[in-house]
């Protein structure tokens, strides 16, 4: 092949070919009864009933009353068959963000996605390969970065920000849905029911920080929303982030060269009212930047109350 000649494209991934329904797919299936659709909601079926790892080409097939290998002819493998059932409970639908509130859209998105994951536990399991190219997982992320469209951010830290909180939500969603899965009392799970025996062991010579917050009562407390604090301190992080400059504020070579000849010449009068000026105007820029979220909170409870004014 010469040098400027074309590399021909890496075909996709078929399991991601299936999802997008642009690989071929079988035309005749045994008794033309069996789909993709059919095996792939049986497969979830077994892994809400039973686990994921309950889940097989054979169990889905006997439970569909086929053979093994008529599922074969529609999903070639375990692993396509697995990116296959990731892709459907991501088809969740989520209710629009708001247009000006990035923190309100990305914590109805955060939270929608937990309540998903909570019913079906498993799914925090699944094996991450790649990057989400299937269409419901990308329709998801779609949704998030709608979400942070009033926020200032580029378009490689929005999408860390959308992994953040994803992140956050698989894994929270997971232990819920573990939980609830377990059967156990509330009581059980916070631990309550066994706080005084608790007590008794978690003595403050063996544990002289954890000792004193199981006294307290808040080690088997279930009064308490950790998850809900989680995600407002992430939240808070990322507005913070915005509030100082983002990427803009992230420091660069010549930054490092003036930090260090500002540290160098500190004594000098000039340099001295310079950074004076500088902390003063980012003072300023801080302040400008909170009036403006409440000039545009004021504004938005205005609109809803005209709204809900000419409801009624």
């Amino acid at each position: 092949m010469s040098d400027t000649e074309a590399s021909p494209e890496p075909a996709l991934p078929h399991a991601v070919a299936l999802s997008w329904g642009v690989a071929e797919r079988p035309q005749r299936g045994p008794k033309r009864e069996l789909s993709i659709e059919r095996i792939v909601d049986a497969a979830i079926e077994i892994a809400d009933a039973e686990g994921l790892g309950a889940v097989s080409m054979a169990k889905v097939a006997s439970a569909l009353g086929f053979t093994t290998m008529s599922l074969y002819r529609y999903v070639t493998s375990k692993d396509d068959l697995l990116l296959l059932m990731q892709d459907a409970i991501a088809g969740i639908e989520l209710p629009e963000p708001p247009d000006d509130d990035w923190r309100a859209g990305l914590k109805q998105w955060t939270l929608g996605n937990v309540e998903a994951l909570k019913r079906h536990p498993w799914y925090s399991q699944l094996p991450i390969t790649s990057v989400p190219m299937t269409p419901n997982t990308m329709r998801l992320i779609d949704t998030a970065l709608r979400a942070l469209r009033p926020a200032p951010l580029t378009d490689n830290e929005k999408m860390a920000c959308v992994l953040l909180v994803a992140s956050y939500a698989r894994a929270v969603g997971g232990v819920q849905g573990s939980i609830a899965e377990s059967g156990a009392s509330p009581e059980e799970v916070s631990g309550s029911a066994y706080a005084s025996v608790l007590a008794s062991l978690i003595t403050a010579d063996r544990f002289p920080d954890l000792a004193p917050v199981v006294t307290s009562g808040a080690y088997t407390s279930d009064d308490y929303d950790d998850f809900a604090f989680g995600l407002e301190r992430m939240l808070d992080g990322i507005q913070r982030y915005i509030d100082e400059g983002g990427s803009s504020a992230a420091p660069t070579s010549s930054d490092d060269t003036e930090a260090r000849d500002s540290a160098l010449y500190s004594s000098d009068k000039r340099v001295k009212e310079a950074a004076k000026a500088r902390r003063e105007a980012e003072k300023a820029l801080r302040d400008a930047r909170k009036r403006e979220r409440d000039a545009l909170k004021t504004a938005r409870e205005r609109a809803e109350n005209a709204k809900a004014k000419a409801a009624r």
